[in-house]
């Protein structure tokens, strides 16, 4: 078993060598798992007790190690929102319930080995893993970060076609590679050709070649409709860890109006501050925004721009008469909401917020709020989540008076690419991303978030804006480029023009298509490995 081991090992180093942000290395996800799918055939094929377990073992084992080194910056962002315990504890989440899945698949794959053909059986494998995928963006511990199909975010040339799949399509592509590379190498190892190695190899390097090929070609011909819009997004650089103590919100929001008017142009349409821009010793009463001092700082700093608007971060918080949300809390004879939201401002009385809807899981809010409410007063005493923000179900988007439609994604929320779509199919033109980096420090977080962000521009075909605070701010264009970018920890602000679209992709107005095929041959997979071992069980009582 010990060589075993060492080629999980080898399957985890080549996963975190091709995961981003290192440039253009996403070719070798193509292999990655071959050496974990060569330990998985020989204990397969050994003379080994409790060959599951050791299957599960060896798959969790390449996936907690790749996970770990891809994402060793989630400690950093926990412990910026809790204690050093209760931190390590939630870290412990991505690090550990996203590899169980994973290994889950595996495991689901060697019962169908043992009773069907490969082929059968990497079929409910590549079903089995697109399954967890789509079960890690859609419960209550939704971590999707780790996706492979992101892993192609550091070559995002080679994945226009991303407009029609989303990342389902890159995961897909990633799986049945490294099962084409696995078949011919297994049988040139054991010189052995039940399929022909020279077909094996065929289809491989087409498999390779032609998507990217086509990719290559779309993104060099792809043209903007040319529909243009002054944007100015702004990183105003201020310690989250020191916000609420040396500096102050007026003097926060100082920071911002000047670094905005040192770009500005007289036609700038938007200006984008970060996540939580805007506060007032914490939280500001949204009903009562109007009277704030800060909302009259933003009206006066808009005056020179007749069409623009500020969309920005907002600590805010609602009254409720009764308890009509999980997240509301007693507050006197009434209920209380708080949220990280956005917040757009125009130099009307008119306000829109939004308010954040993907929130992370322990930091953010309670997981399985209701059931887990007994353990409230434990995080409390831990310094953690005591219920967490409120959120609103679906995403909104905001309307300046010229019409533009602008979707607010706030910070993890731009991992989501199913969730990001319906701000599009709602009318926003282009999207902006308002998130705080800085709770990760100069870590590969926040080259990972950046860079993600460049799959939701080619998804949808809209610019996406980043106003990353102490992270990285950028402009990317439709085709997924980076046009303009800040460097980390800079206080600056940029200024450009972007083309706003209003058509629909394929991808957006049909979704993860990809994962409602899965799904279905996941459950005849399922069906296929109770079938066999209920005529295995018949059997046995028979004889």
């Amino acid at each position: 078993m010990r060589n075993n081991y060492l080629l999980a090992l080898l399957s985890a180093f080549i996963l975190w060598l091709a995961w981003p942000p290192i440039p253009y290395s996403s070719v070798l996800l193509f292999i990655g798992f071959v050496p974990l799918l060569v330990a998985i055939e020989q204990v397969i094929r050994g003379d080994y007790k409790y060959k599951g377990r050791k299957v599960f073992g060896l798959a969790f084992l390449t996936c907690f190690v790749w996970n770990t080194a891809s994402i060793y910056w989630v400690y950093n962002a926990m412990n910026a929102f809790l204690d050093a315990f209760p931190s390590l504890m939630v870290a412990l989440v991505p690090y550990t319930l996203g590899p169980v899945l994973m290994a889950c698949a595996f495991r689901l794959y060697y019962q169908m080995r043992k009773r069907n053909n490969i082929l059968l059986s990497f079929m409910g494998l590549i079903s089995f893993w697109i399954a967890y995928e789509y079960l890690h963006q859609s419960w209550e511990l939704a971590f999707p970060w780790m996706n492979l199909g992101n892993g192609f975010a550091n070559f995002h040339q080679i994945i226009q076609w991303y407009s029609f799949t989303g990342v389902y399509g890159g995961t897909l592509w990633i799986l049945l590679g490294n099962i084409l590379a696995f078949l011919w190498f297994w049988q040139r190892k054991e010189k052995m050709e039940i399929y022909s190695n020279k077909l094996i190899l065929g289809l491989f390097a087409g498999l390779l070649i032609l998507p990217a090929a086509g990719s290559w070609i779309a993104y060099s011909n792809y043209e903007e409709h040319v529909n243009p819009s002054e944007i100015v997004t702004v990183q105003p650089n201020i310690d989250p860890f020191g916000k609420w103590g040396p500096i102050t919100p007026d003097e926060q929001l100082k920071v911002l109006t000047d670094l905005s008017q040192k770009v500005a142009k007289l036609n700038t349409e938007f200006f984008i501050w970060p996540e939580t821009a805007i506060s007032d010793e914490r939280y500001i009463n949204e009903e009562e925004f109007r009277e704030y001092r800060q909302y009259q700082t933003v009206l006066d700093f808009l005056e020179p721009y007749h069409n623009g608007n500020v969309l920005s971060g907002i600590e805010s918080y609602v009254f409720y008469n009764d308890d009509r949300t999980v997240t509301a809390r007693p507050y006197g004879n009434l209920f209380i909401d708080h949220f990280n939201a956005g917040v757009l401002i125009d130099g009307s009385s008119k306000l829109q917020f939004y308010h954040k809807s993907k929130l992370v899981p322990g930091a953010e809010k309670m997981p399985f709020g209701k059931a887990l409410s007994f353990l409230k007063p434990l995080f409390k005493h831990f310094g953690g989540s005591t219920g967490g923000y409120g959120s609103q179900e679906e995403p909104s988007v905001f309307y300046s008076a010229s019409g533009i439609g602008a979707a607010p994604v706030i910070c993890y929320e731009s991992i989501w690419g199913d969730y990001v779509t319906e701000y599009i199919k709602k009318g926003a033109q282009f999207i902006a991303v308002i998130t705080n980096d800085g709770w990760w420090g100069d870590t590969a977080g926040k080259d990972q978030h950046l860079l993600y962000a460049k799959l939701r521009a080619i998804e949808n075909r809209r610019w996406v804006v980043r106003s990353a605070n102490t992270g990285i701010s950028a402009f990317i264009n439709q085709r997924g480029d980076i046009v303009q970018r800040s460097s980390w920890w800079v206080p600056t602000a940029l200024s450009q023009e972007i083309n706003l679209n209003e058509e629909l992709t394929f991808y957006t107005k049909n979704g993860d298509l990809i994962v409602y095929l899965a799904l279905l041959t996941g459950l005849l997979s399922i069906g296929l490995i109770i079938v066999r071992n209920n005529k295995i069980t018949k059997n046995s009582s028979i004889n």
